[in-house]
C-alpha cells in the first residue's frame, strides 16, 4: 500500500466541457445525501489516475457565499479521504472520473459531508473494484 499525499493538486480537476458531457451522459451514479456521486471509468491517457468535478447548483444555494462554502466542504473531505480509492487505481490502466453534486437544500456542517464522503468513496472503491475486474 502506497503512501499518497493528502493534496487536490489542479491536474486532478475535472475540466473540458467534452469530458464532462461525456461523464454525465454515460457515466454510473448513486446518491449519499447530501451528495449524488457520478463516475465514469475510461482508459487511462496521461492524466492522473482520478479527476474530480465538485458542483454546488444555484437553483438549490442561491447565495455565492453558500455555493462556495459547500464547494470547499465537498474538496476538503474528498482530500481527507481520497486514500479510499487512490490504492484501488494503482497501477490499473484506467482514469476514474467523477463528479460530486450537491442535493440538499441546506448547507451541512463539515462532519456531516465528510461521513457522507466517506461512504461515497468506499461505495465507489467497491463498484470500481467490481468494474475493473470484469474488464480485465
Amino acid at each position: 500500500m502506497e503512501h499518497h499525499k493528502a493534496t487536490f493538486p489542479k491536474a486532478e480537476h475535472l475540466t473540458g466541457t467534452l469530458a464532462i458531457e461525456t461523464l454525465f451522459e454515460q457515466g454510473n451514479g448513486f446518491i449519499a445525501f447530501p451528495l449524488r456521486v457520478v463516475y465514469q471509468l475510461v482508459p487511462k491517457t496521461d492524466t492522473p489516475p482520478i479527476q474530480v468535478l465538485v458542483s454546488v447548483p444555484k437553483k438549490r444555494f442561491k447565495h455565492a457565499v453558500d455555493r462556495n462554502r459547500f464547494k470547499r466542504l465537498i474538496r476538503e473531505s474528498y482530500r481527507l479521504n481520497k486514500h479510499l480509492l487512490c490504492n484501488t487505481l494503482e497501477k490499473k490502466p484506467f482514469t476514474l472520473r467523477i463528479a460530486f453534486c450537491a442535493v440538499s437544500n441546506e448547507l451541512p456542517t463539515f462532519s456531516v459531508v465528510e461521513a457522507k464522503m466517506q461512504q461515497a468513496l468506499t461505495k465507489l472503491q467497491q463498484r470500481v473494484s467490481e468494474t475493473i475486474t470484469a474488464e480485465l
